[in-house]
């Protein structure tokens, strides 16, 4: 995902999946394919990659102090909490990649059928 261009980097905080549920400070880059999580002091090569192609939404849970409360759900149905500082406007970015990444996969798709119909042997027909 490095070679990807980095559309939003900076801070996210994550709601780790342990029993106490605590938020835990992410750095983080937005790319075209999706979103590189990794611990601030780790390298980015431990990061990981929450891919547009295996996300099935972003939902705005909640605004609550300075805060915004998100929650991305996987094609697994698996749901990761993150919360944001208001004007850090994150879930909206991820939101706006991951239709951005949609509308793509959708028009390359089009244009696959359509040049595949376009390709295909046209029955030759016989008149006796």
């Amino acid at each position: 995902m490095s070679s990807q261009p980095i559309l939003k980097e900076g801070l996210l905080e994550k709601r780790s999946d342990g029993l106490l549920q605590l938020w835990k400070r992410k750095h983080c880059l937005l790319t075209d394919a999706g979103l590189c999580i990794h611990d601030p002091k780790a390298s980015r090569a431990k990061c990981k990659v929450l891919a547009f192609e295996n996300m099935k939404t972003v939902d705005c849970v909640e605004r609550k102090g300075r805060y915004v409360y998100f929650t991305v759900v996987m094609t697994d149905s698996k749901e990761i909490d993150f919360r944001c500082l208001e004007e850090a406007t994150w879930n909206a970015e991820i939101t706006l990649g991951m239709v951005q990444f949609k509308n793509r996969q959708a028009i390359q798709s089009v244009k696959s059928r359509q040049l595949a119909h376009l390709c295909a042997p046209t029955p030759i027909s016989t008149v006796s």
